[in-house]
């Protein structure tokens, strides 16, 4: 069976107009709060708009907690069908079932600080490509971000494996230090390029992702959650870019 692999980027901030092109082009609609799950794990355009709503119930107090009983714990012994896939930093405050309103079996997730990827990451999100078929594939950056903060900072003895993050954030570090921005928006800026080199480096890699993306199959696109209004909002070049929106 022929699989099609999306893989989505998100954020830190957009502008109105921004956020209205990509609404515009996914349809999503002001005065809605809900997508279907089954068609959301079938189309991953759908997929996103679902995360967008779930989203959206989250940042207006508005949650469901769908599918979280007893009996939804028990009910995906049998296996599992997640419509998205979700690269995010382990940061505490940001748990990703919570601010996307999803529920159990929803959402495949691998989290490490400042979403820094290694080889053990890479095999958990080819897992979720090849054997439960989830086609959609988020990277969530996150304001404020902790270990982008401490790339940021340049130490030049950092303790234990954590030299391993600070080597891995430290080209968007460099980067947001050369643009002479204020404190503020400079670690902002380094967040949003450190998800959009994820992307980059997912794009190239190896064997799965890689042939995937080149045959026009893999879509990468990107996002950060804001801790302070509760939203995930999107890079729009990368939903833009996209092979329906091109």
């Amino acid at each position: 069976m022929k699989r099609i692999i999306y893989l989505l980027v998100l954020t830190v901030s957009t502008s109105t107009f921004g956020q209205s092109t990509i609404n515009g082009l996914l349809k999503v609609k002001s005065d809605v709060y809900f997508a279907d799950r089954d068609s959301a794990y079938a189309d991953p355009y759908y997929g996103l708009k679902k995360l967008i709503y779930g989203n959206k119930r989250f940042a207006e107090n508005k949650s469901i907690n769908p599918r979280q009983t007893d009996a939804d714990l028990k009910n995906n012994e049998l296996g599992q069908k997640p419509f998205a896939t979700i690269i995010g930093c382990a940061d505490s405050r940001v748990p990703n079932e919570i601010i996307f309103d999803q529920g159990v079996g929803d959402l495949f997730i691998t989290r490490t600080a400042g979403q820094v990827m290694a080889e053990a990451s890479y095999g958990t999100i080819e897992y979720a490509t090849v054997a439960l078929n989830t086609k959609l594939i988020v990277v969530l950056g996150h304001e404020s971000c902790g270990a982008v903060d401490a790339a940021m900072k340049l130490p030049e003895n950092p303790p234990g494996h954590v030299v391993s993050l600070i080597n891995a954030i430290k080209p968007s570090a460099l980067k947001a230090k050369a643009a002479n921005l204020d404190d503020t928006k400079e670690l902002d800026f380094a967040v949003r390029s450190n998800v959009l080199e994820q992307v980059k480096l997912l794009r190239s890699l190896e064997p799965i992702l890689s042939r995937e993306f080149d045959k026009g199959e893999v879509l990468i696109v990107g996002a950060v959650y804001n801790l302070s209004s509760g939203k995930v909002e999107f890079i729009e070049e990368t939903i833009t870019s996209l092979p329906k929106f091109k």
